[in-house]
């Protein structure tokens, strides 16, 4: 059974859109263009970042710390580096090498944009500008707290997060996965990532272990469930409202969670993930219905 609609949608797009406002301000300051001979590395990181997206993951960051007290603005900072790190994987995957896709966000990719020598400095450079910026005191003042933003980030970004997810989804193109195998190809690719933005606004908050776990659990069933999502809009959205190339897993030969169970089973899957993370916030009552309503939107949204 389909989760039940939220109170009041409107009242999570107004937040998603105050979010986008606040954390798009410190990636302005924090991506200052400078008038020197890397101005063009500098427009192509803003270019990749600034480009607009729903800002889920700085959402996620934002909503949580919210839960425990912090400070907003060092809340943002948070948020504009894990939105860094996002927009760093999204350009290297739109790479010739890798995904070879053209659009991001119905826009010109940022290697067709600027050109693909570029684009990968870009991608670096925001990968690394992400680290910076949670080390830098101006993000939390406990350094204990920016030394866990910093190692719980790698861990999600990296060899045993998105990095060796995205390395595992390039071999198995061609091959027959199990239900189990993709479930954890999503889980390290798109279902980390999501799953730290909720647990960096617990550790921002130096959140009791009880409610990190339950954040943390929150933020791994949603990823899951977005996941499995985006594969069903993959088959079921047109390519105007995804603003991305459509069909593009299924002409690559890759699994996903609607070709191993069909396109009405990966809902109901989806569903089901999504009132599971619903479920994990239980003990934070009404404080918390905005990330409900955000659990639910993710396996209602058209793009």
């Amino acid at each position: 059974m389909a989760p039940a609609a939220p109170p009041d949608n409107q009242a999570l797009f107004d937040a998603l859109g105050e979010t986008a406002r606040l954390v798009e301000a410190q990636l302005d300051a924090l991506l200052a263009v400078p008038e020197t001979s890397e101005a063009k590395l500098i427009e192509a990181m803003r270019y990749a970042v600034l480009n607009g997206g729903k800002r889920m993951r700085a959402f996620l960051v934002m909503e949580v710390a919210k839960l425990f007290s912090v400070n907003r603005t060092c809340a943002a900072r948070a948020a504009a580096s894990v939105e860094m790190l996002h927009a760093y994987s999204l350009v290297h995957d739109d790479l010739p090498a890798m995904d070879d896709d053209d659009l991001r966000r119905g826009q010109p990719s940022t290697h067709k944009k600027f050109d693909e020598a570029t684009a990968i400095l870009a991608g670096d450079a925001l990968q690394t500008r992400a680290f910076e910026v949670l080390a830098e005191e101006d993000t939390h003042a406990d350094p204990e707290a920016r030394i866990e933003l910093v190692l719980a980030l790698a861990a999600a970004s990296g060899m045993r997060g998105m990095v060796g997810g995205q390395m595992i989804d390039m071999e198995s193109e061609g091959k027959t996965l199990s239900g189990a195998e993709i479930t954890r190809l999503q889980a390290l690719k798109t279902g980390r990532l999501i799953q730290y933005s909720a647990e960096a606004g617990a550790i921002l908050g130096r959140a009791p272990a009880p409610m990190r776990h339950a954040i943390t659990a929150y933020g791994r069933d949603l990823g899951a469930a977005f996941q499995i999502y985006d594969d069903v809009l993959d088959e079921i959205a047109d390519e105007a409202t995804l603003g991305k190339t459509k069909g593009k897993d299924a002409a690559q030969g890759k699994a996903t969670m609607v070709s191993i169970l069909g396109l009405d089973r990966a809902k109901a899957q989806a569903e089901l993930l999504a009132e599971q993370a619903c479920a994990h916030l239980e003990s934070f009552g009404d404080r918390a219905n905005l990330l409900r309503a955000l659990a639910i939107f993710t396996v209602t949204r058209k793009s």
